[in-house]
């Protein structure tokens, strides 16, 4: 079982920036890839970005292109999201997952997940 661990989250004014940072602990495996996800109230889980296990592939929702970048260091079983100028309706719970393989853009694709960190984007 692998257990994530994310942290950063908290209250930010919109146009601001926050770093988030998943940690892995428990039995590692290679070749994974590492998402994230948001929820919002009363909205659906979204794939925001995910992350191939090299680092060499990146993937991205539209939404967030060119304002998040998401990063990895498997020495240090960690990986980051870099979010920068947030926009309020960005305002969600942010989850950490990871699957073998590929990244996928499918929640149902990611066995472990982090219990999630509150970011809060003010108008």
């Amino acid at each position: 079982q692998v257990q994530l661990v994310e942290s950063g989250g908290g209250l930010v004014q919109a146009g601001g920036s926050l770093r988030l940072s998943c940690a892995a602990s428990g039995r590692t495996f290679s070749d994974y890839a590492m998402g994230w996800f948001r929820q919002a109230p009363g909205k659906e889980r979204e794939f925001v970005t995910g992350i191939s296990w090299s680092g060499r592939i990146t993937s991205y929702a539209d939404s967030v292109k060119g304002r998040f970048t998401i990063s990895r260091d498997n020495a240090k079983n960690t990986g980051y999201l870099q979010m920068n100028s947030l926009r309020a309706e960005e305002t969600a719970v942010y989850y950490c997952a990871v699957r073998r393989g590929a990244i996928s853009h499918e929640a149902g694709e990611y066995h472990y997940w982090g219990q999630g960190t509150q970011v809060t984007v003010s108008s």
